[in-house]
């Protein structure tokens, strides 16, 4: 397996530390650890190390799920990557929806043959005669992040049910990385709840607010479910001790008043985006979740362009569009606190209106 550079981690190494303001980041501002119980006992591994079964029988009810086919991991990014990689060998093929999260296309290349089909702006549609069209007898996955990052996309029910029956008809899996879902006002059900040839990854890093916790999930038909056990065993082997106490807190008494919380949030910066993006002539989808998707201005070649001056100059860090291939956009979170992002977004207009 032989995996291209992270372009987008690779971005944010070489500017993110010396950032004034982090427009770049994809997830709602943090949580404080102050509202949780952080005793734990004694610093030991998470037993079993697929995860507390009584909390994976709690998220499999979620899903309308058991227990067994829930593995809790070190984020959703590990459940991504194990579950791709319990999946697929080399003679198989990928179809992976794009523009998405640069791991989901970038591990099944790694492995087998790929074909992405791209939605396009403005409305970022996915044609689901599309996906089948690139479909082919040795597909054995179908990929997709709902809502998407970096568009903000939030596809609807009913083609989340028609992919998943494009797939059960080739004995195939649709697996959807749902990490931003519990952002919506109103979500519509899990994939994994669809039937078994769904698998949903997710986690508490984006719609909780609690990055630093590091505790995801994938919940797979029970023969997916223990690949993915057995492939880590040979990565993190357990989840972390002390994300999955804190995790079992927030998904349980304090879930209501969090999500209230930070769907409020993200809708209110998601307003000030906005009113940004139609001041200065851009065009973006407003976006489920806190990640947008905006044009570049017209006075920049591209993105990288546009985000390296806005970063020497104002001392802001945006996502170049490129590292999602579309190099005339790029991405900006705005999850972060609202006075922050305000600063933000205010020394970005200063630099566009001089540029």
């Amino acid at each position: 397996m032989e995996l291209p550079p992270f372009e987008l981690e690779r971005w944010l190494d070489a500017y993110e530390s010396d950032a004034d303001v982090m427009l770049a980041e994809s997830g709602v501002r943090s949580l404080s650890v102050d509202r949780f119980d952080l005793d734990v006992g004694e610093l030991g591994y998470v037993i079993p190390t697929d995860g507390d079964p009584r909390f994976r029988e709690e998220i499999a009810t979620r899903y309308d799920r058991d227990g067994k086919e829930v593995v809790l991991t070190c984020g959703t990014q590990e459940a991504d990557y194990l579950t791709l990689a319990s999946l697929l060998d080399e003679d198989d093929h990928a179809v992976v929806v794009s523009p998405t999260y640069q791991s989901l296309e970038s591990v099944p290349a790694a492995i087998c043959s790929v074909t992405t089909v791209s939605t396009e702006p403005p409305n970022w549609e996915l044609d689901v005669d599309a996906v089948a069209d690139a479909m082919r007898p040795e597909t054995r996955v179908v990929v997709l992040t709902n809502p998407s990052n970096p568009t903000g996309k939030y596809l609807g029910s009913g083609t989340v049910d028609a992919l998943y029956d494009l797939v059960a008809d080739h004995d195939a899996y649709l697996l959807v990385d749902e990490v931003y879902r519990m952002l919506a006002d109103d979500p519509h059900e899990p994939a994994a709840a669809l039937g078994p040839r769904a698998i949903s990854t997710a986690g508490v890093s984006k719609s909780y607010g609690l990055a630093g916790a590091r505790l995801g999930w994938t919940v797979a038909e029970p023969e997916v479910a223990d690949s993915v056990r057995r492939w880590k065993d040979y990565t993190t082997i357990s989840p972390p001790l002390l994300g999955q106490h804190i995790a079992r807190q927030a998904l349980g008494e304090q879930e209501s008043e969090i999500l209230e919380a930070n769907r409020e949030h993200a809708k209110g910066n998601r307003d000030r985006v906005s009113a940004f993006v139609e001041a200065h002539g851009l065009e973006w989808f407003e976006p489920t979740g806190v990640n947008g998707f905006p044009t570049i201005p017209a006075d920049f070649e591209n993105g990288r362009a546009f985000c390296r001056s806005v970063f020497e100059a104002e001392g802001v860090l945006l996502a170049p569009g490129e590292v999602f291939g579309h190099p005339q956009r790029f991405r900006i979170g705005f999850g972060l606190p609202t006075d922050e992002l305000e600063e933000g977004l205010e020394r970005v207009a200063r630099h566009i209106e001089g540029g």
